[in-house]
């Protein structure tokens, strides 16, 4: 039978688009839906908003620091609306963007929120975008599914008062007092957040450690991080129930030790993919655990023909792996060749102040598969040292013991990111220490210490992984 389109893409963030625009290069007919956000979370509730507000954070802590240096500049008063608003601008004239690009390439845009009808078959109706759209229906030979993920909250006493990271980015005014619920991404970039700009701050998560999957030395020095900015860590405590005693007063329960008080309770819980809503059943796909869209390599769902990428599928929840993967979709289903990316050696960072920042695998991780050498720094870096901050960088590298390859490297301090992105080539590229060791820095940086470590801090024997792990 004819179809309307040759691909249908619901949801127009980061992912979505990538694959739109490059089967619409590959000559194929291509529409994409979108019912809240052209950009997707990344571009409105996201990397981008996120890290506009970490680097409004870290003014009042740079001024204070330039007293070390001579300057008698004091810190002023912080505009929390007028932040708001600037960042508001940003991202209005990022969506325009996007919509752009899709124009460009040739992609049909439709304002609404999509419905499964059956496997080909999408009803297409009003959203927060476009709350009056008069109902579409249109076909298409195949569908790729990229609606993302959206905030999980516990169910427990009194949740209706808490806000996740959605409503953050909207508050009208900085609360002086807020809980954080939640060691993860989130959580302790938010944390940074709202205390850089002179919030009281608690962070309340239930393992031992923040940052859980990361380099157990990167937790411990995150850890000590958090501590210095004077955030207040409840560890190994979970909220049981949320008590509002006035209209910015609330208590906060916990499963051990006293109730935090406080003016604003903020739930990083984790997220769930998006799928309540896209009539999956109506098509006969099928989700696991938590909603998650089963796929396979080629990201196909249960059903021929319908695909998934991005968080949706719960693999590996990172904008630029859902933009690598809608790229590969699209070459598989329309062109004759398929680009290849890395994804086992992707690097992660988290923008807290100082920010983490890692690529490949974890001392314990790398253990389960052999013996390693791990060579470990921890300095002050130079600016601390006239600007008083007691905050030190951690630096360190996983090597295989056998073959000397760097499997991991791992950072805590200044610019980490934009260190890390460099060294995720040197550890894809399978470099061994060796390799390391024989390139010239450059002086004076932090980032010269990865090519300078010499000597061995420990050895860590083999340790397969426990049964069942």
């Amino acid at each position: 039978m004819p179809y309307d389109f040759d691909l249908f893409v619901i949801g127009a963030g980061s992912g979505g688009v990538r694959c739109a625009r490059v089967a619409a290069s590959h000559g194929a007919r291509v529409a994409v839906a979108e019912s809240s956000h052209w950009g997707g979370t990344c571009v409105n509730l996201g990397c981008v908003p996120k890290k506009l507000m970490v680097q409004a954070s870290e003014y009042g802590r740079w001024v204070e620091d330039s007293h070390g240096f001579g300057w008698d500049t004091q810190p002023g008063h912080h505009d929390w609306a007028a932040l708001i608003a600037a960042k508001d601008r940003e991202i209005s004239r990022l969506n325009d963007i996007y919509v752009s690009m899709l124009g460009n390439a040739g992609v049909e845009l439709f304002t609404g929120h999509a419905r499964f009808e059956d496997a080909h078959t999408l009803s297409i109706g009003p959203s927060s975008l476009d709350p009056d759209a008069a109902p579409r229906r249109v076909t298409a030979q195949r569908i790729v599914i990229a609606v993302g993920s959206t905030p999980f909250v516990p169910d427990i006493p009194g949740i209706e008062h808490a806000i996740t990271s959605d409503q953050a980015f909207h508050l009208p005014e900085r609360p002086e007092r807020v809980c954080i619920v939640g060691g993860g991404y989130i959580g302790v970039e938010f944390a940074g957040i709202f205390a850089g700009l002179g919030s009281s701050v608690d962070l309340v998560y239930r393992p031992h450690q923040p940052l859980r999957g990361f380099d157990a030395d990167i937790r411990s020095a995150l850890h000590e991080a958090i501590d210095l900015r004077g955030i207040r860590q409840h560890r190994g405590n979970t909220p049981t129930a949320i008590t509002r005693r006035g209209e910015r007063d609330f208590a906060v329960t916990l499963s051990h030790g006293e109730p935090i008080e406080t003016d604003c309770v903020f739930f990083a819980t984790g997220r769930r993919p998006k799928v309540a809503e896209l009539g999956l059943e109506q098509a006969g796909v099928r989700t696991v655990a938590g909603g998650r869209i089963e796929v396979n390599r080629h990201s196909q769902t249960s059903v021929e023909g319908i695909y998934a990428i991005g968080d949706v599928t719960n693999r590996l929840n990172l904008t630029p792996v859902a933009i690598a993967e809608g790229h590969i979709l699209a070459d598989y289903l329309f062109a004759d060749h398929i680009r290849e990316w890395s994804f086992a050696t992707t690097p992660k960072a988290v923008f807290f102040s100082p920010p983490v920042s890692s690529v490949g695998l974890t001392e314990e991780e790398a253990a389960h598969q052999g013996a390693v050498d791990i060579y470990l720094s921890r300095f002050r870096p130079m600016r601390n040292t006239l600007g008083g901050s007691p905050q030190r960088t951690l630096m360190k590298l996983v090597v295989d013991q056998e073959s000397q390859k760097v499997l991991g490297a791992h950072m805590l301090g200044d610019d980490a990111p934009e260190i890390m992105q460099g060294l995720a080539i040197a550890v894809t590229a399978g470099l061994t220490k060796q390799d390391w060791d024989r390139t010239i820095g450059i002086h004076p940086t932090s980032a010269e210490e990865f090519v300078t470590m010499r000597t061995r801090t420990r050895e860590t024997p083999h340790t397969p992984p426990a049964k069942g792990a």
